[in-house]
């Protein structure tokens, strides 16, 4: 699929866990799911069809999985959430791989926004 195609569509769910490791082998065992490793905190996914990470977090209970929507142009994402009513809660910020950000929208999701374009 091309950029063009993935621009702003879902490409991307984040798990936050206490535990990188058991979760990994949770996801392993249960359905076969592929993982890499980037450190001790993290570990990304491929379940065939989506990717996502499970990402070390001392809060698990109150958080949700982390849906991550790719944008070609991540200033013209960030500044159409903020027109739109979404409120930024992470500044964009580099990771391996590309940039995002994060924000809420008006029902109080959090989200994030990743691109790989302009690193």
């Amino acid at each position: 699929m091309s950029q063009r195609d993935q621009d702003r569509r879902i490409d991307y769910i984040e798990f936050p866990t206490s535990d990188v490791g058991r979760s990994r082998a949770f996801y392993e065992n249960v359905f076969g799911w592929n993982f890499q490793n980037w450190g001790p905190d993290y570990s990304s996914f491929e379940d065939g069809r989506l990717s996502g990470g499970l990402r070390k977090s001392a809060t698990t209970a109150a958080e949700t999985p982390l849906v991550v929507i790719y944008a070609i142009d991540l200033a013209a994402a960030e500044a159409s959430v903020r027109a739109h009513g979404g409120v930024i809660t992470e500044p964009v910020f580099s990771f391996p791989g590309g940039r995002r950000f994060h924000f809420r929208d008006p029902a109080g999701h959090i989200l994030a926004v990743w691109s790989d374009v302009g690193e």
